[in-house]
């Protein structure tokens, strides 16, 4: 059984804002940013979590992520935006170009804001979140380093690029989808990786496109672009509906980077040492464009009962609905989380350099 460690919420957080502003970063970015990040701990998403603390330590460090960027617009309608993060960190950009988002739906509707010359934001999710807490139907897609092979291809051109969508309720929780248009994201192989576990053999495929079960070796083609990486949604076939992920995640590309006229494809962290270049899209509609938000709500509640309800198969007992897992541990971990224990270590390893250090709840 892999060793985990218990960690205080509150403690985690400020070593993590400890250590991205000693990093360079502004604090209150940092604050953003670790928000974000044991956001993904508390919801179970630990492929994003803290363990991506190392990456924007090094992407500082290697420019990569400009700490110091400060995003502008370069155009604005009444109901849209482009942006330019000018290289900055992905989670501050993001979470500003939602609020803008929500302001301009509060007044206009909806908006839609398409992302450039921005780097890893985290959870897709957490920018839905946004809108939903503003009652506010939210909308959040990024493209991502190449990392998935193209249906019928052996070499990564695409990112998982994954989508997120939330609709309000009323009693129940919010509907939040939240999916990577790959099988899997690359956070869940690093996660395998780190157990020294094997992987299904529909996730990814070798340099020479075949099935491979070995994450860390995949990681390592696709961090030397040596060809393989992760399948679209639905696998390396069309038979299996590969092609429907890769169709998928060709979006994401086009209304992220083609659209703000950023970087698509193979030029996203396409430049060692350059910031990376990812584009994000963000939007919100405000419920009152369509039946109003009571109705709309209701409407949800009823059709999530509907869901719930369905008869169950053999030897289940519950359904679950989009977001209803996510809930229910982000509740559960309030005060503390579990962290893998070399994920533990590797924080402090991070805070050494500073003088800092994160201990086990008792």
């Amino acid at each position: 059984m892999e060793a985990r460690v218990v960690v205080k919420v509150s403690e985690l957080k400020t070593f993590v804002i400890d250590v991205l502003v000693n990093t360079g970063l502004p604090r209150e970015d940092a604050e953003i940013t670790a928000d974000v990040l044991i956001s993904a701990d508390r919801r179970n998403i630990e492929s994003h979590g803290v363990a991506r603390l190392k990456r924007y330590v090094d992407g500082i460090k290697s420019g990569i992520i400009i700490p110091d960027a400060r995003m502008s617009i370069i155009k604005e309608t009444p109901v849209s935006l482009v942006i330019n993060g000018n290289g900055g960190m992905g989670q501050p950009i993001a979470y500003n170009t939602m609020k803008m988002c929500i302001e301009k739906a509060k007044k206009g509707f909806i908006c839609f804001a398409s992302v450039r010359n921005s780097n890893h934001y985290g959870i897709a999710g957490y920018y839905t979140m946004m809108a939903l807490k503003e009652k506010m139907i939210g909308l959040s897609l990024t493209n991502s380093a190449p990392l998935v092979v193209p249906t019928l291809g052996k070499d990564a051109t695409i990112g998982t690029n994954p989508i997120s969508i939330g609709f309000p309720t009323k009693n129940e929780k919010p509907f939040l989808l939240d999916m990577a248009t790959a099988t899997v994201p690359r956070g869940k192989l690093e996660v395998y990786s780190r157990r020294g576990q094997s992987i299904p053999d529909s996730w990814v495929c070798d340099e020479f496109g075949n099935p491979s079960t070995d994450a860390g070796q995949v990681l390592e083609n696709v961090a030397r672009r040596k060809g393989g990486g992760l399948l679209p949604l639905g696998g390396g076939l069309e038979l299996t509906g590969g092609h429907k992920g890769y169709g998928l995640s060709v979006v994401v590309d086009i209304l992220s980077g083609i659209l703000s006229s950023g970087a698509v494809g193979l030029d996203v962290y396409g430049k060692q040492g350059a910031p990376a270049e990812v584009c994000h899209f963000l939007g919100a509609i405000n419920p009152e464009a369509f039946m109003g938000l009571e109705e709309i709500q209701g409407n949800m509640d009823s059709y999530i009962q509907m869901l719930k309800n369905t008869e169950k198969a053999a030897g289940q007992n519950r359904i679950y609905v989009a977001g209803e897992k996510e809930y229910e541990a982000e509740e559960k971990n309030k005060v503390t989380v579990t962290l893998q224990d070399k994920v533990f270590n590797t924080l402090n390893d991070i805070g050494k350099e500073f003088g800092m250090k994160i201990n086990k709840s008792e």
